[in-house]
């Protein structure tokens, strides 16, 4: 099986600072099937790493190990610098989901759902919080609409607008640019480029290649469960890419 790994990734100095994410044999069965082989991750601080992969590659399935959702089979999770276990809960206070799922009430509005996501979390001022968030994703003369009279790119951006209610440190977006339009698309590269610019870690899915090696630091390739590919983005080619998703 081809493996291409990027030495400068690897053993570039990271200025002691604690990785956020480090995996290490992570393996997860489902119904006697093996979705996530052996994973081993070291993600420090800041990084925004796009996941890669065809379809039943195990992509889904990690942002869900990595985001405490369900537990892997076998091997070692750290986050934050801290061991996985008991305490997840308190670990996932510092993870905001973006899934396939907008997580919201549909039947409340905009403004509402964030406030009781934001009294969820325990955020300082929910309502002030709220409202700068839809700002941010521009959403904020929408605030007192339901959210079942958005459209697909409006509730993506109200969704992207919950994951971050509580300002999370680590953002998990599984797919987050499906189904949205060319202007919808172009607002939440823009938003991701400005939490990174922030220092938040992100770790992405996307099926498109060429946008994803635009976009990020670190190109993660699963094939059947294994990473195949960890490297500096700007090194990797989108042909190398798909190649390696699809290699038999």
């Amino acid at each position: 099986m081809s493996v291409i790994a990027n030495a400068e990734i690897k053993s570039r100095p990271v200025a002691r600072v604690v990785s956020v994410v480090q995996a290490l044999d992570l393996t997860k069965w489902i119904d006697g099937r093996p979705i996530l082989r052996e994973i081993n991750l070291d993600i420090p601080s800041g990084r925004f790493v796009v996941v890669l992969g065809a379809n039943g590659a195990g992509k889904s399935t990690l942002l869900k190990v990595l985001a405490t959702l369900t537990r892997p089979s076998s091997g070692d999770l750290r986050l934050f610098g801290q061991a996985v276990g008991a305490d997840a809960a308190r670990l996932r206070a510092r993870i905001g989901i973006i899934s396939h799922q907008s997580m919201l009430y549909r039947e409340l509005s905009a403004r509402d759902n964030l406030v009781f996501f934001g009294r969820l979390y325990g955020v300082r001022r929910p309502e002030e919080r709220a409202m700068d968030l839809l700002a941010m994703v521009g959403l904020a003369d929408r605030a007192d609409d339901p959210v079942k009279t958005f459209s697909r790119g409006m509730t993506q951006r109200a969704a992207i607008a919950r994951a971050l209610v509580h300002e999370p440190d680590l953002l998990l977006a599984d797919e987050p640019f499906a189904g949205l339009d060319a202007p919808a698309v172009k607002a939440l590269e823009e938003l991701l480029g400005r939490l990174h610019g922030k220092g938040k870690t992100i770790i992405l899915t996307h099926h498109d290649v060429d946008h994803s090696l635009r976009m990020a630091e670190q190109a993660v390739v699963l094939r059947a469960g294994q990473v195949v590919v960890d490297r500096w983005a700007r090194q990797l080619d989108a042909a190398t890419a798909i190649r390696e998703m699809t290699a038999a």
